[in-house]
């Protein structure tokens, strides 16, 4: 910046010319000029004015000189920037240092300013120093171009991860080294933590593994904890890493006094029975945290939306704690609106419809997480999340805001699919449970395969009123061989069709009940069994049978699709009304919960029980053998195979085959779980991995007790389920653990697609 051949003496200014300027429009220099034509300005001013010019960054130089009363300016441009490049990043994805580039002013068609590059180097050289990478390096470099224009460029060598050789804890009394660092993410190196990367030091996981030590002895009542220090050193190579941590344990503190304080708008015996805090307890702040969010919970189900309940401990010098819970309810909320995001297929009235939360009302907390568990129970939506935003402009209204993500919810065209039950399975088929978005459930289908030839139709809508009362009908027409089911050989054809209603009575817990009509058909074989043959003779061939069925269910799981917390009971009756060619009944009961065994619920032990029982009435002393229950096969006791376990048909004289299954009028099923995260795959909510033990068996009361043949069965092993758009794929490997000769088993069984 200079100023020549300018006089020192005043002068008014003709005219102002600037030259040199390049990609820098003159209206730019103007405007940042403070010297304007007609204007009288002095060397002081003169100089003032090129300083101001300096300042907007865009040039090197400005030199400033006189022709008569015209002033001349004659600047050099900054060079623009007129490409980035970045090589040998890995571990910083390149958008993240463009952005960084782009914030510090460094972009494509800016000015470019070496200062800023070099402190933006030290900038990304200190990111991956905090990753551990203590040899990384980083060179920027600024190539001239013609046309002043400059190509950057950043070469950068990420290095290695610098591993922990060594980790030690100083001033702790009551916990030992050992059970201190077990609470560390770090590790020292092994051979397995340096596979793992968990040897691997990282000034981030560090602090969060300080944070856990902190909160490790404040649980524990130690309220004077304190890190002194925490020192890492490098060795020179810098590729191992040293970490002494000083701390201070200070002493156990023990809880004197609990105390309410503020608005109590709940009454204070209520508040104080959601307290688990007593006096003599050791101080834990977890335990005070839990219990401050209880109590916002709670006045949060009376509308206070806003409810702010801090919990202060006031330490005594006879290390005792007096522990004061500080209630502020503050407004009354209300709801505003309810608004739904992501459901690109389903209807917004179908989310609607299952809102125990009302726009208008009192904003409730247990509301609105109801409304959140219906919506995950529907099975439409991989993942529901709500969130509560206040009006603006108000300190009593409340947005609540629910954003769905939408997974298959049937099989719109399952034509083809195989199980081991079935065999091959070939067909045309619509099922959908949120038909067009609707929220009913329709399916309809043709399937041919080794054993069936089916056709059937059916319709379900869950709102049949606005009270949530549902209706649905079926019919169906359909020809089972049940001798390519491994079962006892007859031909069975069946017609009928229902209509029913369910009715809840509260929010978990349903009735339903209606009516059928089926028309059967038996029809015997060459090795039809003597039981199938003795039936026909007595009874007949042909059936027609009038059914009221009703069933109780009441569910609290969590999904519609894969749980993995609550239960559900149900108990259902099914029976063949007086005036139909055969009267029975069949009752069954169905237990299903599901018991989380960590925060995120990826671990989980699951438990299912099922039991059956039928017999005939009005004269009739067994219910008819094709309504039999049957055991075995994916679904019921895995390891052997469908439908084989139980009493044996008796074979007619000219059949010297081993004796098929014939199942009973008693069944009796069990199985338990643990569910844990499939290995390599982040999705654990469209697909389940667990270790089982299944355990079941048929029984017929009416022959003889066998007790080889009669025991329970029992298999362990391995499944897994993977909900796709095509179906449900499952499979599993069992052994079985008390099979008896002449138990059909089966290690490998496996499903894919649908049969209808």
């Amino acid at each position: 910046m200079g100023m020549s051949s300018a006089h020192a003496d005043e002068f008014t200014v003709s005219d102002i010319e600037v030259e040199g300027l390049q990609r820098v429009s003159a209206g730019t220099v103007f405007s940042s000029f403070p010297v304007n034509i007609g204007e009288p300005v002095d060397e002081a001013e003169l100089a003032g004015a090129i300083k101001d010019l300096f300042r907007t960054g865009l040039f090197t130089d400005i030199e400033a000189s006189r022709d008569g009363g015209v002033l001349i300016l004659t600047v050099r441009e900054r060079p623009s920037i007129t490409s980035i490049e970045i090589e040998g990043n890995k571990n910083i994805e390149t958008d993240m240092l463009m952005d960084a580039l782009s914030g510090a002013g460094l972009e494509e068609g800016q000015v470019f300013r070496r200062a800023t590059l070099e402190r933006l180097e030290l900038e990304i050289l200190r990111s991956y120093i905090s990753q551990g990478r203590y040899n990384a390096r980083v060179k920027a470099t600024a190539e001239e171009l013609p046309r002043n224009r400059v190509a950057i460029k950043l070469d950068i060598n990420e290095g290695d991860v610098a591993a922990i050789q060594h980790m030690n804890i100083i001033g702790n009394e009551n916990f030992s080294d050992e059970e201190l660092l077990d609470l560390f993410e770090l590790r020292t190196s092994t051979w397995w933590n340096s596979i793992t990367n968990a040897d691997k030091y990282a000034r981030e996981r560090l602090s969060g593994d300080l944070e856990s030590l902190r909160s490790f002895y404040l649980d524990r009542g130690y309220l004077d904890f304190n890190v002194e220090s925490s020192q890492v050193s490098i060795s020179p190579d810098k590729k191992q890493v040293f970490i002494a941590i000083a701390l201070n344990e200070g002493s156990q503190y023990t809880v004197s006094d609990v105390q309410l304080r503020g608005e109590l708008i709940v009454d204070e015996d209520e508040l104080r029975e959601l307290i688990s805090i007593e006096e003599g307890d050791i101080f834990s702040r977890s335990t005070m945290t839990a219990v401050s969010e209880r109590l916002s919970r709670r006045l949060g189900r009376e509308g206070y939306a806003f409810a702010n309940v801090n919990a202060v401990p006031e330490p005594a010098e006879d290390n005792t704690a007096s522990v004061t819970f500080y209630v502020e309810p503050g407004k009354r909320a209300y709801v505003r609106r309810v608004n739904f995001e992501g459901n690109v297929s389903t209807r917004d009235e179908v989310l609607r419809q299952e809102m125990t939360q009302m726009e208008g009302g009192v904003a409730s907390t247990d509301r609105i997480e109801y409304s959140k568990t219906k919506l995950e129970r529907l099975g439409f939506f991989q993942t529901v999340d709500v969130e509560t935003t206040p009006v603006p402009g108000t300190d009593d209204m409340v947005d609540v805001n629910y954003s769905v993500v939408e997974q298959p919810t049937g099989s719109l065209s399952a034509s083809v699919g195989f199980s081991q039950a079935s065999g091959v399975i070939l067909g045309a088929n619509v099922s959908e449970n949120n038909f067009f978005g609707s929220g009913k459930r329709v399916s309809f289908g043709v399937n041919v395969s080794d054993s069936i030839k089916s056709a059937n139709f059916s319709y379900s809508d869950p709102y049949y009123t606005v009270d949530g009362v549902s209706r649905g009908f079926s019919v169906f027409a359909r020809e089972t061989d049940f001798e390519e089911q491994d079962i006892s050989s007859y031909l069975l054809d069946e017609y009928g069709g229902r209509l029913s209603f369910g009715y809840p009575t509260d929010s978990i817990t349903r009735l339903n009940f209606g009516v059928g009509y089926t028309l059967s058909k038996v029809k015997g074989g060459v090795f039809t069994s003597q039981e199938v043959r003795d039936f026909i003779e007595e009874e007949g061939n042909n059936f027609n049978n009038y059914f009221l069925f009703g069933s109780w269910r009441r569910s609290t799981l969590n999904r519609g699709v894969l749980p993995t917390d609550g239960y559900s009971h149900s108990l259902s009756a099914d029976v063949a009304v007086p005036g139909s060619d055969l009267t029975f009944y069949k009752l069954s009961h169905k237990t299903d919960f599901y018991q989380p065994l960590n925060e995120n619920q990826t671990w989980v032990l699951r438990g299912r029980t099922e039991v059956g029982y039928g017999d005939g009435y009005d004269g009739r002393d067994v219910m008819p053998f094709y309504e039999h229950f049957y055991a075995g096969g994916y679904g019921s006791v895995r390891g052997y195979e469908a439908n084989s376990l139980g009493p044996r048909a008796t074979n007619s004289p000219n059949d010297l085959s081993d004796p098929d299954p014939f199942g009973g009028s008693v069944l009796t099923e069990g199985s338990l779980e643990l569910i844990f995260p499939t290995p390599f795959a982040g999705d654990s909510r469209s697909m389940r991995t667990a270790f089982f033990v299944d355990a079941g068996q048929v029984f017929d009361p009416d022959r003889d007790f066998d007790p080889a043949g009669d025991e329970i069965r029992l298999s362990a092993g391995v499944g897994f389920q993977w909900i796709t758009a095509v179906g449900p794929l499952a499979f599993s490997l069992a052994k079985p653990l008390n099979d008896k000769s002449g138990d059909d088993t089966q290690i490998f069984q496996f499903s894919l697609g649908q049969t209808f």
